[in-house]
C-alpha cells in the first residue's frame, strides 16, 4: 500500500508508518502515536495526548476490522502544525467500504468509536486516496502550548503538574 499522500503542510512535524490490518498492529499504532506526542511535547496523561491517543486508537482499530483487506496494512500519517496548534490524524486502508456511523445498544461493547472521535475532534471526515481504499483523516486542536522538552521527564516525575503550569 502507498504511503497516504496528504496535503503538504508548511513547518508541520510529521510522523507517518504502515502497520499491519491486525489488533497487535492497531495497538502498535496507537503506542507510537502516543510515544510521538510525547516527543512533540505533549506529555502522557495530559487531555491533549490523552484525546489524540484515543483518536488514533479508535481509527486505527476501524482500520483493522472493518478495513482490513487480507494481504494489505493500513498507514497512519501525524501531522503537528505547532502554528495553528493543530494536529491532524490519517488512517489509510485499502478497503472501499465507508465508514458508518451505528447506534449501539447500551449493553453492546462495539459502535462507539466514531461518536468518541466527532466528539473529540473538532472536524473528521473520509476522503479517496490514491489507489484502492479510503483514508479517515480528524484534526484536533489542541487548547494548550505543548510543554518545554523537559516537561516530559517532569511529568512522568510529578505527574500532570508539570503540564498544567504551561497552561
Amino acid at each position: 500500500m502507498p504511503t497516504p499522500r496528504s496535503q503538504p503542510v508548511i513547518g508541520a512535524r510529521v510522523f507517518t508508518q504502515r502497520f499491519s490490518a491486525t489488533r497487535r498492529g492497531a495497538r502498535l499504532a496507537r503506542l507510537l502515536a502516543a510515544l510521538q506526542l510525547v516527543e512533540w511535547g505533549h506529555p502522557r496523561g495530559t487531555g491533549d495526548h490523552d484525546a489524540v491517543a484515543l483518536v488514533v486508537a479508535e481509527l486505527a482499530a476501524n482500520a483493522a476490522l472493518h478495513g482490513r483487506v487480507s494481504g494489505r496494512d493500513f498507514a497512519l500519517l501525524l501531522a503537528y502544525d505547532a502554528n495553528r496548534g493543530v494536529i491532524r490524524i490519517e488512517v489509510s486502508d485499502t478497503h472501499p467500504a465507508q465508514p458508518a456511523h451505528v447506534a449501539a445498544a447500551l449493553d453492546e461493547d462495539h459502535g462507539r468509536g466514531l461518536v468518541l472521535v466527532d466528539a473529540l475532534t473538532t472536524r473528521w471526515g473520509v476522503r479517496d486516496r490514491v489507489g484502492p481504499g479510503k483514508t479517515v483523516w480528524a484534526e484536533y486542536v489542541l487548547p494548550t502550548e505543548p510543554c518545554p522538552p523537559t516537561c516530559g521527564q517532569a511529568a512522568a516525575e510529578n505527574g500532570p503538574r508539570c503540564h498544567a503550569a504551561h497552561m
